[in-house]
């Protein structure tokens, strides 16, 4: 155990992670020098800007922007973090919004327009409810974790001081989304019925949305090319010994979501081209 490699990493809370946390998951290979961020998202920018980190819980929208400019990192398929998103974009409860093509000329919130709930969310509004998401203009607080980024137009940053929630109580703002737990006071969601809408979607589809993977130094997976199936098999005695009742890890079964999401990415304009799963996910990692 004392020649294990040791690799600084950050996770988010949990519940199938939590032994890898508390040490119940071990492997004679690898040791995971466990680092808290909070909130977890600042772990996705300082794995992208060169910071010392070598495993990373990170937003799948931030990995593929991270490839995209040749970042030297090298995604794992294990979905960490996933959910439905047609309740997450919301409006004043008094609001005259009656549903998603109301947004049309109006402007909408979320912390960045490369945040991977905004871009599942503008996925289903076009896909599922033929909204024109060039006739909203995106109101953003925050740049994109990848420095080299730039918002396409129709994304303006607001720079005034106040909170996306505050933006919208005051009327500055139609909408908002990308809150990961939505609190319910004063709000309601845009689409009716929300989290039935999301469930049928969901059925008649296939996918559901994943949102966070994890990304290894490249570097390493290279050097050590047994140790992307270790981390693999560690992630998934963590998840069986947890009890916690995800979808399953793995390339094929998330292939699907994965993909509709990197064909959302495109449509937005994140990236120039759609980018293929498998450019992603290279066979040594999977």
């Amino acid at each position: 155990m004392a020649d294990r490699l040791i690799l600084r990493t950050a996770l988010g809370k949990h519940d199938h992670v939590k032994p890898l946390k508390d040490g119940s998951i071990q492997s004679d290979r690898v040791q995971l020098d466990l680092t808290e961020f909070d909130p977890l998202p600042k772990a996705f920018r300082h794995m992208v800007r060169d910071g010392d980190l070598d495993v990373s819980e990170m937003a799948l929208t931030t990995h593929l922007l991270a490839y995209h400019f040749r970042k030297p990192l090298t995604a794992l398929p294990l979905p960490l973090w996933r959910r439905l998103h047609h309740s997450n974009l919301v409006c004043a409860s008094d609001s005259t919004i009656a549903g998603p093509k109301d947004l049309e000329g109006k402007k909408v919130g979320v912390r960045a327009y490369s945040q991977t709930t905004g871009v599942w969310i503008r996925g289903i509004l076009a896909s599922q409810y033929g909204v024109d998401l060039s006739r909203i203009t995106w109101v953003t607080m925050e740049d994109a974790h990848v420095a080299e980024y730039q918002d396409p137009p129709g994304v303006v940053r607001h720079t005034g001081g106040k909170p996306l929630r505050d933006l919208l109580l005051s009327g500055e703002l139609a909408a908002i989304m990308g809150e990961r737990d939505v609190d319910p006071s004063h709000v309601r969601p845009v689409i009716a019925d929300a989290d039935a809408a999301g469930e049928k979607w969901s059925r008649e589809t296939g996918i559901f949305p994943v949102n966070h993977v994890v990304s290894v130094r490249t570097e390493l997976l290279q050097t050590h090319p047994w140790l992307g199936e270790e981390l693999m098999r560690m992630f998934e005695a963590a998840r069986e010994k947890s009890g916690a009742r995800t979808l399953p890890y793995g390339l094929e079964p998330n292939r699907a979501a994965m993909q509709m999401l990197l064909d959302f990415a495109a449509a937005q304009r994140l990236t120039p081209r759609t980018y293929r799963v498998d450019e992603l996910l290279p066979k040594a990692a999977r």
